[in-house]
């Protein structure tokens, strides 16, 4: 039997058992003209795993609202009434809803009201999200949709206020609590301001898509620099929803999701005279996402809107660019040789195919069979697929020789790490790494001797240098992701910078 049909044969054996067990650059911050201008539409990650605490449920985390800088009161960064937020489930591999959970917020404003008057966002300190000392409180709506109908499965649930500092919010972890709400699928749901879970050195890739640490290799003439966070210190607005598998997955047979996300909004806007907005018509869909990077590095710049417009049903039109990828055009003409600027010393890497990439296009339209394939001829679709029978944790199954979680690979599936990226998107995922290594072919061993996928050297070292979130720990228990910045403490550029 030959290597790939090992682990085919391995990853299914597994599914069954864990089936029987049971019974994740800014990745996409402001990464088109159109909605860059419109920050509280923007889907910024999407990432989406089995619970490593509860593996019987799927965690999905929809970001939006890019680069916040925590001290930007008094209004700070609120979800968006206006704003259609949603996370769609395809469980049969057409690329269409068959699971929809649509959030909407209302902004309840108290300064004007009841004798209250205040400039400022709260005028005591906050100790729960109930406290009436918020002056801007926000609740919000999770509404499911399956089969043509839909249901109220939370109401009335309150989002978290920002973490203002040590007056107005002196013990947000307590807070934060608060704001865990119990859904009536038996799930949970969180909404509220957290830390950018996401790192990568934006300074470097979005210079003609460079990479910093490489100087290090005497690659280029400038000398040998640590890779810098640059998303290091900012927040995001954070959706969390944690839901029961049996809710999304087809069956414990046929266990492999896809997931995206979205934002519409309406197609018209008036401002009134008394200085308000008021929206009317069809919803729109302004902003998408499924796996992170495509529209950011992938997409050519003039259709990154269009491709924000569009559903994953109807990627296929954009194929040619995933084949044909122009950061292997970039990372030939910065590394390769021929064709490198003139100064670098050797340790070149080899040859970047830039056309024909079909195993761009098998990696992130299609699914990897025995691993996140929903169906064998699937449509061409940007989704985040997870194989829901691929359970972390100690008690769990991941291929690989990994079988415990709680000490994931950042680079996942390229470390035969099957709980990682491609294969849904953990907070620890170094998605940046894993792509800019896809692009470049190198692969990996793992990859090349299971899958036969190229593993050319020194390809298979590329890397921005940012290898983890260093400002904020994640959680180990819902909702995962870290705790935001305080404004209070926040500075206006706080980039990490780290080491070789």
């Amino acid at each position: 039997m030959s290597t790939r049909s090992q682990v085919v044969a391995v990853g299914g054996a597994l599914l069954i058992a864990a089936s029987s067990i049971s019974g994740v650059l800014g990745s996409s911050h402001r990464e088109a003209p159109l909605i860059s201008g419109d920050p509280a539409a923007d889907n910024t990650d999407l990432y989406a795993f089995v619970s490593p605490d509860a593996p019987d449920t799927l965690t999905i985390i929809a970001n939006y609202i890019p680069l916040q800088q925590p001290g930007g009161g008094p209004n700070f960064h609120p979800f968006d009434d206006n704003v259609r937020y949603r996370i769609h489930i395809d469980n049969t591999g057409d690329a269409r809803d068959d699971v929809t959970y649509t959030v909407t917020f209302k902004t309840n404003q108290a300064s004007g009201k009841g004798g209250v008057s205040s400039f400022l966002y709260n005028n005591l300190p906050i100790a729960t999200v109930d406290d009436a000392s918020w002056l801007v409180p926000q609740e919000y709506k999770v509404e499911r949709t399956t089969g043509g109908t839909t249901s109220t499965i939370g109401s009335g649930l309150r989002t978290v206020p920002a973490n203002v500092g040590p007056r107005s919010t002196p013990d947000y972890p307590a807070l934060a609590a608060t704001g865990i709400h119990p859904l009536d699928n038996g799930g949970q749901a969180y909404a509220g301001p957290r830390d950018d879970a996401f790192f990568v050195d934006l300074g470097s890739i979005f210079d003609l898509g460079g990479l910093r640490p490489f100087n290090a290799l005497h690659l280029l003439p400038l000398g040998t620099e640590d890779g810098v966070d640059g998303v290091a210190g900012y927040n995001t607005a954070s959706i969390v929803l944690q839901v029961p598998l049996t809710e999304v997955r087809q069956s414990a047979g046929q266990p492999v999701v896809g997931v995206w996300a979205s934002a519409d909004r309406r197609a018209y806007r008036e401002m009134t005279t008394d200085g308000r907005a008021k929206w009317s018509g069809p919803w729109v869909q302004v902003s998408r996402l499924g796996n992170p990077l495509i529209n950011e590095v992938i997409i050519p710049r003039h259709l990154k809107d269009y491709w924000n417009s569009q559903a994953p049903s109807r990627d296929k039109q954009f194929l040619q660019y995933y084949e044909a990828p122009e950061l292997a055009v970039l990372e030939n003409f910065l590394y390769g040789a021929p064709g490198g600027p003139t100064g670098h010393a050797g340790g070149a890497l080899d040859e970047i195919d830039q056309t024909g990439r079909t195993d761009l296009s098998l990696i992130l339209l299609k699914g990897v069979g025995g691993v996140n394939e929903i169906r064998s001829n699937p449509v061409l679709a940007d989704m985040l697929r997870v194989n829901t029978a691929i359970l972390p944790g100690v008690n769990g199954a991941c291929p690989g020789g990994i079988a415990d979680d709680s000490q994931p690979n950042r680079l996942a599936v390229l470390q035969a790490d099957l709980c990682g990226f491609p294969n849904g998107r953990r907070l620890v995922d170094d998605v940046t790494d894993i792509e800019l290594r896809a692009v470049a072919q190198g692969y990996g061993t793992f990859l090349n001797g299971a899958f036969g996928l190229p593993n050319k050297s020194p390809n298979n070292i590329v890397g921005d240098g940012v290898d983890t979130n260093a400002d904020m720990p994640f959680l180990g228990s819902f909702p995962y992701i870290g705790l935001p910045h305080s404004g209070y403490e926040s500075v206006p550029i706080r980039s990490v910078h780290m080491p070789l």
